[in-house]
């Protein structure tokens, strides 16, 4: 993988736990009785994935959202075991895997031009 792709990935895994720590609060407040100011940090975190989203170096924003699914998808495995407490199963192992190599074809891949 080039050494552009890791700043990127990086990137990509910060606006990852921004997006789950975001919906994260609002799952909390709607499905985990919650209090309602749980949503106040989680539109902040949304907004901080929005914004780090937009850094990625790509020329266009399908590319970048496509191959941060891949990363997001990953990274909520790992909120599922850290966080949640549930451990991935080899299901969810296997898939986490395929998304990631995906992503990685996708921003490493040549392009013409």
């Amino acid at each position: 993988m080039e050494r552009a792709v890791w700043p990127t990935l990086a990137l990509y895994g910060a606006a990852a736990l921004a997006e789950i720590a975001g919906c994260f609060a609002f799952w909390a407040w709607a499905r985990l009785g919650r209090g309602l100011w749980w949503t106040l940090p989680g539109i902040a975190s949304l907004c901080l994935f929005a914004w780090l989203l937009t850094r990625a170096e790509a020329d266009f924003a399908g590319r970048a959202y496509a191959a941060y699914g891949g990363v997001y998808i990953a990274a909520s495995l790992l909120w599922l075991w850290l966080v949640e407490g549930a451990r991935p199963d080899r299901w969810d192992a296997a898939g986490g895997l395929v998304c990631l190599a995906g992503a990685a074809i996708i921003l490493a891949g040549p392009r013409a031009g």
